[in-house]
């Protein structure tokens, strides 16, 4: 399936089943692109039903991936904090 699919549907009001069955694809997969398509092209209602466009979808997962980075760097400086504290503390037992 490709855009051309998705616009057929949106330009000739086609229901995503009847196209679906003459491509022989699935029409689950077509429902979740007509309607990820549909959000799209109504970007400012779609805000106020929490509903994310593509773009967003996009910069969200980007977001997601850099937070996990910066998380995993955190634990990188808290362990090498640590390990340097530990050297400077007095050693203990008998001299």
């Amino acid at each position: 399936m490709t855009r051309d699919t998705v616009e057929l549907c949106l330009q000739e009001s086609l229901s995503c089943n009847t196209v679906a069955e003459r491509l022989g694809d699935p029409s689950s997969s077509l429902a979740r692109w007509l309607r990820q398509a549909r959000i799209d092209q109504v970007q400012a209602s779609t805000r106020d039903q929490g509903l994310l466009t593509s773009e967003e979808r996009a910069e969200f997962s980007r977001l997601r991936k850099e937070v996990q980075g910066l998380r995993r760097e955190k634990d990188v400086f808290r362990l090498a904090a640590a390990h340097f504290a530990k050297e400077q503390l007095p050693q203990r037992g008998f001299a």
